[in-house]
């Protein structure tokens, strides 16, 4: 068994005595008639409610599901913090394969534990998961966001996700280059599916050149085909690699930072889409070390969870979009704390979090 940094670990130790730990509840849910097996992990509800999306992914064991579970449910109580909502941290996990085995009579059960909780966890979207899957969530579940507008939702949040990371890099240039200005510079994009391809669109709007990869042959076509002058590359090796690179966007799955790519890294700046990208607690230091601004992934990627909390309130995306620009403001303070205190912009955007659930518990 692995714990939320990869190494072997009891899921026991992780939950309640780890540095890593801490979380609320952990629910384990099994439906045999429909196949589903999940995990509703509920890192914090300080701030309110959790909230989160639901991860379909098909995991090589269930303690690896457990495990990313706890990691993302702590990662969705910063970014929420962060991102001003009045929101705990939850995530949700569905063991499977969604092309396989997502069906009709499984996502109505999982939303049926997800009601059993009673409202101390809000889900939605999330890697294999879709607004119409919500929208079947939704039928057992009044906790439900990230469904579609014909259903009384908000649609498909990766929209404001992507404006939100665009902001981040703009807030990153600003900081390292003196310009928020992203023409001319050369941006990585390792994954352009739900939220990458529509970062391609306002970093080419801009002027900027873009590079992408991806493991599904038929993303990266699609970006080719409709922009013929976006580069793409075999693999994430090849583009970290990739020389003349200005900043880099980890946009797929969790742990892009490592011991490996770290020292291959060409870019200044890293600024992605992708969830817990920092492989284990250090990370963080490499790249400073290395002259290499990283921005928070949990501060700028919280577009699209600043618009499904939008959604329990009557939705308006004019308003979802005035809150995600302020990701440039949030990634800037964040660099200026960092600088303050002499430490990294990670550890920077978590004193801030922890400080606000801090001021949060003493209320109450």
């Amino acid at each position: 068994m692995t714990d939320v940094t990869g190494a072997p670990a009891d899921v026991l130790h992780t939950l309640f005595r780890s540095d890593q730990g801490g979380h609320e509840q952990v629910v384990l849910c099994q439906d045999r008639a429909s196949g589903l097996k999940a995990v509703i992990a509920i890192h914090s509800t300080a701030l309110g409610p959790a909230l989160g999306g639901t991860r379909f992914y098909p995991y090589a064991t269930e303690e690896e599901a457990v495990a990313d579970a706890l990691n993302l449910a702590r990662g969705m109580s910063y970014k929420n913090a962060m991102a001003g909502l009045d929101h705990g941290g939850g995530k949700a996990v569905i063991i499977g394969d969604p092309e396989t085995v997502k069906s009709e009579g499984l996502l109505l059960a999982y939303g049926r534990f997800v009601a059993s909780l009673g409202g101390r966890y809000v889900t939605a979207c999330d890697v294999g998961t879709y607004v119409a899957d919500m929208d079947v969530v939704a039928r057992e579940c009044r906790w439900t966001t990230g469904r579609s507008p014909e259903n009384g939702g908000a649609g498909d949040s990766s929209v404001l996700t992507a404006f939100g990371v665009y902001q981040g890099m703009r807030a990153s240039a600003q900081h390292l280059w003196g310009d928020p200005s992203l023409r001319d510079r050369t941006v990585g994009i390792a994954g352009v599916g739900k939220v990458g391809h529509h970062l391609v669109e306002h970093l080419l709007k801009e002027g900027a050149r873009v590079v992408v990869t991806d493991v599904r042959e038929d993303a990266v076509r699609r970006i080719t085909e409709r922009h013929p002058g976006v580069l793409a590359v075999a693999d994430t090796g090849t583009l970290i690699r990739t020389a003349g690179l200005d900043i880099y966007a980890p946009c797929a799955l969790g742990g892009a930072l490592d011991d490996d790519t770290v020292p291959a890294l060409t870019a200044r700046v890293v600024c992605g889409a992708a969830n817990n990208q920092l492989a284990h607690p250090g990370v963080e230091k490499d790249l400073a070390d290395r002259g290499i601004l990283y921005a928070p992934d949990y501060v700028v990627n919280a577009g699209g969870v600043i618009q499904v909390a939008d959604e329990l309130h009557g939705f308006d995306f004019e308003r979802c979009k005035a809150k995600a620009a302020k990701i440039y403001d949030t990634t800037l303070a964040i660099f200026a704390r960092a600088k303050e205190d002499g430490i990294p912009p990670a550890a920077a955007a978590d004193r801030i979090a922890e400080h606000r659930m801090a001021e949060a518990r003493r209320r109450t």
